[in-house]
């Protein structure tokens, strides 16, 4: 995926107007930011995680990552106030009564591990139903620091953490979307809102910056796979559900975990296209149908070609698929590219693509002069 210039991103402040009842959505603000093109690095599927938080009084910083978009229940109250879905601390007060405000440092933060270590291109700090009760304003700061970090080592004065989102003001009950232009390898965020509030969604979106000494070590893996730097770069179709579901780690769980594309009406066909990791040596193929029933591809071919320009490939012809099948094919001898492409007859979905191989010497050196680049 190349960096795009795009227009001012849509910006959001103040309250919204109290729930009047209907759907709670009808008055959500909300753009499409252009790098939502990129995969989610906070999300649950890879890894990622909430691993701290200095309050969560009213709602859990867990809520953050969930993948499905908040929810809201006008009737749902607990022992501490209303239930939310999303993190809410409690509301910060001053020293004293003669000074009852709390000062213009104070905030509340939230400590993010992602899924996927990579280059962060953009934020989404959604406050849903967070309508007179978000923060004054956020910021984002990014770290890399290997291994598995406790909160505690994070938060120690050895760590240099970069600002992703300087100090923003944002609205209420809206998608407030962030540009970042930082090129850096980030494994940890801290989401810092100002004074207090609630958020109810984090999202951040980027690529995938894996660690070149961890896949020499592993030999062969997917080529392909999100976790390990794939991407997916344009699909023909994309009504039911995203193609970069086809790169995500473990097998699907439903039926739109994976990819499905419209009914065709014309002599025409579906395609997904990718970019691998680095340069590879591709020895084995899975194409996964899995809860694709009634609506899974008929046949598939699968094609690489070597560098931007080079030519298509085909080293699967195309192939007859069981719906709610994972299907296996060893090929007859390793078929070297950058890019791949699977394409479905007529239509229909898979679950998931998984190109198995290994580097080659130039794909290696390239991934680790990159990631050493990016400060990794």
């Amino acid at each position: 995926m190349t960096a795009q210039h795009q227009s001012p991103l849509a910006r959001f402040t103040g309250d919204a107007n109290p729930y009047g009842g209907g759907d709670p959505y009808a008055d959500h603000r909300s753009a499409d930011f252009p790098f939502t093109q990129y995969a989610n690095l906070a999300d649950r599927q890879l890894g990622a995680g909430v691993i701290a938080a200095n309050d969560e009084f009213f709602a859990q910083r867990e809520n953050l990552l969930l993948p499905e978009r908040a929810e809201f229940d006008p009737e749902h109250f607990g022992h501490k106030g209303k239930i939310m879905d999303g993190w809410e601390t409690r509301r910060r007060r001053g020293a004293s009564a003669g000074h009852p405000w709390p000062t213009a440092d104070d905030h509340d933060w939230a400590l993010v591990r992602l899924g996927a270590p990579g280059v962060v291109r953009g934020i989404v700090i959604d406050t849903a139903h967070f309508r007179g009760n978000y923060p004054q304003a956020v910021s984002v700061e990014g770290a890399s620091v290997p291994g598995s970090p406790s909160p505690e080592e994070l938060l120690a004065d050895d760590v240099k953490w970069t600002t992703l989102v300087p100090r923003t003001a944002v609205g209420g009950h809206a998608a407030n979307g962030f540009a970042v232009d930082v090129e850096q390898r980030i494994t940890h965020l801290r989401v810092n809102q100002h004074p207090d509030g609630g958020i109810a969604r984090l999202r951040v979106y980027g690529e995938v910056v894996p660690d070149p000494q961890w896949l020499s070590v592993l030999g062969t893996f997917d080529v392909v796979a999100l976790e390990n730097g794939g991407q997916v770069e344009d699909a023909s179709n994309l009504f039911y559900s995203p193609a970069t579901n086809t790169i995500q780690p473990g097998r699907s769980r439903k039926m739109d975990d994976g990819w499905e594309t419209r009914r065709r009406r014309d002599q025409g066909h579906d395609w997904i296209r990718y970019q691998l990791v680095a340069r590879s040596e591709v020895r084995a193929i899975e194409i996964d149908t899995a809860y694709l029933k009634g609506n899974s591809a008929g046949w598939a071919s699968v094609s690489v070609r070597d560098g931007v320009d080079g030519e298509w490939v085909e080293v699967l012809p195309r192939t007859r698929l069981q719906p709610d099948t994972n299907h296996r094919f060893v090929l007859a001898g390793p078929s070297v590219g950058t890019h791949a492409r699977v394409d479905i007859f007529p239509d229909g979905g898979i679950s998931r693509l998984r190109l198995f191989g290994s580097l080659t010497e130039e794909g290696a050196a390239r991934l680790a002069a990159r990631h050493q680049e990016l400060g990794g």
